[in-house]
């Protein structure tokens, strides 16, 4: 065989070969976390379920953990742990809430700065003086840290706590929800964008009904069973279906396949807001 035979081979095998799977970050709390809320009765974190939504173009790095606030994530440098290993044409979901309430006259390292802006709090945490921003602020600085490396993000508001616990199912928000959204809307970067995972999820509970939630609710009102875990995958994967996402259109599940089911329809949004 000639070289130039040879050569022309060499090329056409490097052409044919597939590419590299883009990877799906996420960043979250224990509501998102494998193992869910840690030891005692078992739980799972929706993060877990979301590699069956798809194909083999996708891998999942589930970089959550349990009992972490937007502000604890980054003081604790995950969010650059995540940056460190990202590359560019992958995705970073960010998803907290859980966490980040509370007063920081008695400072567990969690609580977020109150305000939706620039505000700034100075508080002393573990010996350490600490300069805390608020919730959207965080959301904003670890947004543009992934869209420095190439990444395109997803700003999620955070699930609810369990809206059936009265044997009734309810409304629930919150300012994190809010927060969330205006967060990605600042940002005015067509790589982001945000998926109102809180109002999908609470109108698939509610279709659910009190009995099915409560009962896949093992711990407390916070960490999921396996069960419903895998339902707020599938809440967070509609949201995704009914947005404007490359990563929503990349979905296995057709947009009919989910809202035919429990999951419900679309939900409109504030036209501002990317999603």
């Amino acid at each position: 065989m000639g070289f130039e035979r040879l050569g022309w081979l060499l090329a056409l095998t490097a052409t044919a070969a597939p590419a590299a799977a883009a990877t799906i970050h996420l960043c979250g709390d224990s509501t998102m976390a494998k193992g869910g809320g840690g030891s005692g009765i078992p739980t799972e974190g929706w993060g877990e379920y979301l590699k069956y939504s798809f194909g083999s173009d996708y891998t999942i790095n589930n970089a959550a953990i349990g009992g972490r606030s937007a502000r604890s994530f980054t003081r604790e440098g995950r969010f650059n742990e995540v940056a460190d290993v990202v590359e560019s044409g992958d995705w970073v979901v960010i998803e907290f809430g859980h966490n980040d309430g509370g007063s920081l006259s008695n400072d567990n390292g969690r609580t977020d700065c109150p305000g939706d802006g620039d505000q700034t709090c100075e508080t002393t945490y573990n010996g350490v003086k600490e300069t805390v921003l608020t919730y959207p602020a965080y959301y904003k600085n670890a947004a543009k840290l992934f869209l420095d490396k190439g990444a395109k993000v997803l700003l999620n508001s955070p699930t609810p706590n369990n809206v059936c616990e009265s044997g009734t199912c309810v409304d629930d928000e919150s300012r994190f929800d809010l927060y969330a959204a205006d967060a990605a809307a600042q940002l005015a970067s067509p790589d982001v964008f945000h998926v109102p995972h809180k109002q999908y999820a609470v109108q698939a509970m509610q279709n659910l009904g009190a009995e099915t939630v409560n009962e896949n609710y093992p711990k407390d009102h916070t960490h999921t069973g396996p069960y419903m875990a895998d339902v707020m995958a599938g809440t967070f994967v509609l949201g995704l279906k009914c947005g404007t996402s490359a990563l929503g259109q990349a979905v296995k599940n057709s947009t009919d396949s989910l809202t035919s089911t429990f999951y419900g329809q679309c939900i409109a949004q504030n036209s501002s807001v990317p999603i």
